[in-house]
């Protein structure tokens, strides 16, 4: 196998204004991919060695749910289309916002709010909105596409995964949740290394981390007027807490990316006056952020054989310019 490149610690990664943990030089100035760049031919190929019985479980909820999207999101719809004169054909058309379920937040999703910078320092005015008309594979505008989910999609993002289960955790600690997903709850770090602990995870450079806080079992219980009202009302969900030894945690342990079942990673809204952790996580080290993983099944396989760690595959779309994406993702045993 061919020697790491060292990377910096997290409190030796520079300032940037108000933020700390800036990792806009890790891996260059011209860097789109991120974190993502952990996961080399050689990682995939360790990460391979996970797969022992073939086993494999989707990690995606279905593209119609949630049926009222959080963030005042579209509602998925799905129509079909038949053509009866042909005899037995039919066509399906699918309108979504690539972040209303399962998903992938990319690199012009979420930068540094109040300073109105993405990734690298790009400031929000370098991207164009509205339609990004493409016609042509030969002529393809660089700067049109910048940054886009189709970077990601291209190169995949594949590795080994680990599933922390803190439903579980707490669970059986406590005998049931001791909170509700669908309230603002700051999930501290101590509980997810004592998860760890306890599942006997030991993390390794460049794992994709998972993290069940319960969102799609609470959801799936829950009546339809319920679950409207999370998509209508205003947002308040349970995640990571935003300190800085959160930060220290996902950056010094060098994660590929992370996720989680939740509509949000990270407790919303944050703590008054305290910076979102999609700020960093995205928009100072090109991390990707998973959201609406439906960790059921895994989580249920991983209990029952006593794996937490599998080979983790997802492909998003590959739409050039792209800001999200759906996360096509699974776990291999």
């Amino acid at each position: 196998m061919s020697a790491e490149r060292a990377l910096p610690a997290f409190d030796e990664l520079p300032k940037f204004k108000d933020f700390t943990g800036c990792a806009w030089e890790v891996w260059g100035k011209d860097d789109q991919l991120g974190t993502v760049n952990l996961l080399t031919d050689e990682t995939v190929k360790e990460a391979s060695k996970e797969i022992k019985t073939g086993k494999a479980i989707g990690l995606n909820w279905p593209i119609n749910f949630p049926a009222k999207p959080a963030f005042h999101r579209k509602s998925p719809t799905h129509e079909v289309l038949s053509f009866p004169h042909y005899g037995a054909v039919n066509d399906d058309v699918l309108h979504i916002n690539t972040q209303s379920g399962t998903q992938w937040d990319g690199l012009k999703h979420f930068g540094l709010l109040h300073h109105g910078l993405f990734y690298q320092g790009t400031p929000a005015s370098f991207f164009k909105s509205g339609d990004l008309a493409i016609t042509s594979p030969t002529d393809i505008d660089p700067d049109l596409i910048k940054y886009g989910i189709h970077n990601w999609a291209q190169h995949g993002i594949c590795g080994r995964g680990v599933l922390i289960d803190l439903v579980k955790y707490y669970t059986d600690l406590h005998g049931k949740l001791p909170y509700d997903p669908v309230t603002t709850h700051a999930i501290p770090l101590a509980d997810i290394l004592a998860a760890a602990k306890k599942q006997g995870v030991t993390f390794r450079r460049a794992d994709i981390l998972l993290l069940r806080v319960g969102f799609i079992s609470r959801y799936t219980a829950a009546t339809q007027e319920e679950r409207n009202d999370i998509g209508t009302r205003e947002e308040t969900f349970a995640g990571i807490e935003q300190t800085e030894d959160m930060k220290r945690f996902l950056w010094n342990n060098h994660f590929a990316a992370v996720a989680s079942d939740q509509p949000a990673l990270e407790r919303w809204p944050p703590p008054e006056g305290v910076t979102h952790l999609h700020s960093t996580i995205l928009g100072m080290w090109g991390m990707p952020i998973g959201e609406f993983f439906d960790l059921e099944a895994l989580s249920k396989h991983c209990a029952e054989t006593g794996r937490y760690t599998f080979f983790f595959s997802s492909w998003p779309l590959n739409v050039l310019g792209g800001v999200a994406s759906p996360s096509n993702a699974a776990a291999y045993f």
